[in-house]
C-alpha cells in the first residue's frame, strides 16, 4: 500500500492540530497565561509586530499579566494594542510596565468562551475536511494514472477516514479540555 499518501496526510493533519491547539491557548480561561497576549499586533515604528517581539510577558499572580516593554517608547502603542482585544478588562500603566488585571469569568462570559472554542474547532475540522478531499484527489489521480490498483485505492481512503476520525476525536478531546479549563 502507498504510506508516502498516509504519511504526507498525517503529517498536513497534526499542523492542523497543532493550530487548533495554540489557537485556543488564546483563549482564556481562569488564569493568565502569556499565550493570550503574546501573538497581539502592535504598531511599531510603523510595522505590525507581535508583543512577545518586543516585550517580556510574565504572570507573577494567577490572575496578572504583566508586560515590560524592552522600549519604553513602545508602552503607549502596546496599550492601544491590547485595549482592543476581548479580555474583560483594560491594561494599566504602572510605571515602566503594563499590567492586565483579569477579573473572575461571569457566567455569561465563560460562555462565549466556550462558544470561541467550539468555533474554532469547526474551523480545524473544515480545514481537515479539505485536507482529505486533497489526498483523496491524489489517490484518484494514482489510480488513473494506474499507479495504484483500485483495491489500493479503496484501501487508501479507508485509512485516511480512520485518520481523519482519530484526528477529529484528539480534537474533541482537547475542545473538551479547554472547556473544563474556562468552567473551573
Amino acid at each position: 500500500m502507498n504510506n508516502k499518501i498516509l504519511d504526507e496526510f498525517r503529517v498536513e493533519l497534526n499542523k492542523v492540530v497543532d493550530y487548533f491547539e495554540k489557537e485556543i491557548r488564546k483563549i482564556r480561561s481562569g488564569l493568565a497565561t502569556p499565550a493570550l497576549v503574546e501573538d497581539v499586533l502592535v504598531e511599531y515604528y510603523g510595522a505590525k509586530t507581535l508583543l512577545k517581539q518586543i516585550a517580556a510577558i510574565s504572570c507573577p499572580e494567577p490572575r496578572q499579566l504583566v508586560i515590560q516593554p524592552w522600549d519604553k517608547n513602545a508602552i503607549e502603542a502596546i496599550v492601544k494594542s491590547l485595549s482592543q482585544e476581548n479580555m474583560g478588562t483594560m491594561p494599566v500603566v504602572d510605571k515602566d510596565v503594563i499590567r492586565i488585571n483579569l477579573p473572575p469569568l461571569t457566567e455569561e462570559f465563560r460562555k462565549s468562551l466556550i462558544l470561541q472554542v467550539g468555533r474554532k474547532k469547526e474551523e480545524a475540522r473544515e480545514i481537515i475536511r479539505k485536507w482529505r478531499d486533497e489526498f483523496i484527489k491524489k489517490i484518484q489521480k494514482q489510480f488513473q494514472e494506474k499507479e495504484i490498483s483500485e483495491d489500493e485505492k479503496f484501501k487508501l481512503k479507508e485509512e485516511m477516514e480512520k485518520i481523519v476520525e482519530a484526528f477529529n476525536k484528539t480534537l474533541d478531546e482537547l475542545e473538551a479540555k479547554k472547556k473544563k479549563e474556562i468552567l473551573q
